[in-house]
């Protein structure tokens, strides 16, 4: 005889009703809590938030038109993409592409609970359709109503391990903070007390790239690593979300690249940001790629360098997108102390690296285990039986 479930231990014999999304959980549009301002600073007090992965935008000094989500949490659906957030502190919007969902009614369905459930849904999404997804299709979606006390049990234990996860990606941004404070110490020097020079001179080469034509099948798909500029992220490159074949390679102008570059995104929302190349690749043609003079300057000492400067390197954008280029970024001046000190500055600065942008070690590596715990255990306890159903 099998085991009953820890779900059919909750449940104990009771039957769960089904019912409709929007039988139990009612939508707003954002329209009155909409910010104005666009000066946004981290010394304000109220984040704006944003439809999509961005979520805070920002922070705004705006006091009129706040949704008060510390006295009443909503779950933020972005209407394009599915994506949600629970929310229980008190904000503004910047996005109307995005809805406040709340419960009709606590007393049949705990809004956390509805939370945790919609994220056990695929989205559905066909490409091409910019339906509104909550009233056309999320809407109409089934959600299991056990009783209150099993939904108050399931949520509790759900909480338990997001608080785990929240208290260590609050650790993580505390170590950030400590990093960049840090490496900005560690990255000044008085004045004549170093020598300055460009990144181009102390690089023995600089590479782009290019991107094969996309409508060629054969051109991708293939064993040779392509990075993309939404990969360059502050943090080493062990591997790239895409690959083109030889003939792309060819009959582009794409090229390879050896190992430990430090390559800096060119264009558009990511021009600024860095990274090092910890395996041969080629790349597109928005990434600036420095082979670093090892008799001149240690590659991660420059790359630190390099990381230092996002906001300043952003501001010498130029156009509607603010793109760099390659002759900005081979231009750009750089402190160059004995390699001796510059060994000693990336032994402290790479310490912490590690620490905060790890995926093998350090915080991201709990975190991301930690998710995945969390989703086991969400799946684990959501898995209601209605053979019916279609999610």
């Amino acid at each position: 005889m099998m085991k009953p479930s820890f779900l059919e231990k909750l449940l104990d014999g009771i039957e769960v009703e089904w019912k409709l999304l929007g039988e139990v959980a009612d939508y707003e549009q954002p329209t009155r809590y909409l910010v104005k301002s666009k000066k946004y600073s981290d010394n304000f007090d109220t984040p704006v938030l944003t439809a999509g992965k961005t979520f805070i935008l920002g922070y705004t000094d705006e006091t009129d038109g706040i949704y008060k989500a510390s006295k009443n949490p909503v779950i933020i659906f972005d209407d394009f993409t599915t994506a949600n957030k629970w929310v229980d502190f008190d904000f503004k919007a910047k996005s109307s592409a995005m809805k406040m969902i709340t419960s009709k009614s606590e007393s049949v369905a705990l809004l956390k609970y509805i939370y945790y459930w919609l994220n056990t849904l695929p989205n559905g999404l066909i490409e091409g359709d910019h339906k509104r997804q909550w009233i056309s299709n999320y809407s109409y979606k089934l959600i299991p109503i056990p009783p209150l006390k099993v939904q108050e049990e399931i949520v509790r234990i759900l909480d338990t391990f997001t608080e785990l996860t929240a208290e260590l990606t609050a650790e993580l941004t505390a170590r950030k903070k400590q990093y960049t404070y840090y490496r900005d110490k560690l990255l000044s020097f008085e004045d004549g007390e170093v020598e300055w020079k460009t990144l181009g001179e102390v690089s023995n080469k600089s590479y782009s790239g290019g991107t094969p034509k996309a409508n060629n099948p054969e051109y991708y798909g293939g064993d040779i690593p392509w990075l993309r500029t939404q990969e360059v992220r502050f943090a080493e490159i062990y591997d790239t979300e895409m690959r083109i074949t030889p003939a792309a390679l060819k009959n582009s102008s794409a090229k390879w690249i050896p190992k430990n570059c430090v390559i800096v995104a060119i264009s558009g929302a990511t021009a600024g940001r860095s990274a090092i190349n910890k395996i041969p690749l080629t790349t597109n043609q928005h990434c600036c790629c420095l082979e670093i003079d090892p008799e001149q300057a240690n590659y991660r000492y420059v790359f630190h360098w390099v990381s230092s400067q996002y906001e300043q390197l952003k501001y010498l954008g130029q156009g509607a997108r603010s793109d760099l280029n390659s002759g900005i970024i081979k231009s750009y001046h750089i402190p160059i102390p004995p390699l001796e000190k510059q060994e000693r500055i990336v032994s402290s600065l790479d310490k912490f690296d590690t620490l905060t942008t790890s995926i093998s070690e350090g915080l991201p590596r709990e975190i991301e285990l930690r998710q995945k715990q969390y989703e086991y255990y969400r799946d684990l306890l959501l898995s209601f039986p209605n053979k019916e159903v279609d999610r």
